[in-house]
């Protein structure tokens, strides 16, 4: 099981093993995993922790465009820098180059009524806390 603290909210997560295999045992050797997410500029109603130019040595599995609400998104980089993208509401994940696609692994599973509370807070507070623990 995955938990997922942001901005003091925890949400238990689940990995998209099946899906996303790769993905996920590239980040899962990441955790304990704490950064800080910002708000997106041109994909919608999502945040994103900016990673650079930090190589997963993953290509796309499981990718899209748009995320639902409660997705997490992994970007591996190439067009625009490497992120890591989640999705409280609508989201066309794009860059200033145009629209990505990034690989969907990781997936909450409870707690999104408090989900909707993240954006706002991000766009209006700056840079919240974000931590993965697998419990």
């Amino acid at each position: 099981m995955l938990k997922i603290t942001i901005a003091g909210i925890v949400f238990d997560a689940k990995f998209e093993e099946d899906k996303a295999p790769r993905t996920v045992a590239a980040f899962r050797a990441q955790l304990p995993y704490a950064s800080k997410v910002v708000h997106v500029r041109w994909s919608g109603e999502g945040v994103w922790i900016p990673l650079g130019e930090t190589d997963f040595g993953v290509d796309y599995e499981n990718h899209t465009s748009f995320p639902a609400p409660g997705q997490f998104i992994l970007y591996p980089g190439g067009i625009s820098e490497t992120e890591i993208l989640l999705a409280y509401g609508g989201v066309h994940f794009a860059s200033k180059m145009g629209q990505l696609a990034g690989n969907h692994f990781i997936t909450l599973t409870s707690n999104l009524d408090k989900l909707a509370e993240i954006g706002p807070r991000v766009l209006w507070q700056g840079a919240q806390e974000i931590l993965f623990e697998e419990v």
